[in-house]
């Protein structure tokens, strides 16, 4: 069998290039962030952190004061996220970017991963009750099929 010089790319072959954490402020996201910085780091990967605004349907909320909030935290999460990049500054070098966008979680990173060619997807296990009977994001993400998913606890 000849071997083709020319073949055609295939992601994650070559272990991951992009690597989506989704972050929301929670431990287990944070947990997550850090595992995909050190699996990032080590494969020369670029980390993409993503913060999904959960959007509230009209009527549960009155409108500005959510969003408000939930621009608050993006603020906080980048913050965070600076301050971390700073302390680590010349010990690592790693190159990552921060999204923000408004939408269902899981809707919002498949979005994300799509766009940005994902070769891996890290999230942090859920710490809500009522995902056990749902599904949260990390198993809707899994069953998906599109590209493998990492969960932290």
């Amino acid at each position: 069998m000849e071997e083709n010089a020319a073949a055609p790319f295939e992601r994650g072959t070559d272990g991951p290039k992009v690597i989506v954490v989704g972050i929301d402020g929670s431990d287990s996201s944070w947990r997550a962030a850090s595992y995909a910085a050190g699996l990032a780091r080590r494969q020369s990967s670029k980390l993409v952190l993503v913060y999904v605004q959960p959007v509230l349907p009209a009527g549960a909320a009155m409108g500005a004061p959510v969003s408000d909030a939930t621009d608050e935290v993006a603020e906080e999460l980048m913050a965070e996220i600076r301050r971390a990049t700073e302390r680590l500054q010349g010990i690592y070098s790693l190159r990552w970017e921060f999204h923000t966008l408004r939408g269902d979680p899981y809707n919002g990173m498949v979005q994300m991963a799509d766009e940005l060619k994902a070769d891996a997807v890290v999230v942090g296990a859920s710490e809500q009750a009522g995902h056990r009977i749902m599904g949260s994001v990390a198993v809707r993400l899994v069953k998906a099929g599109r590209w493998p998913v990492t969960v932290v606890p």
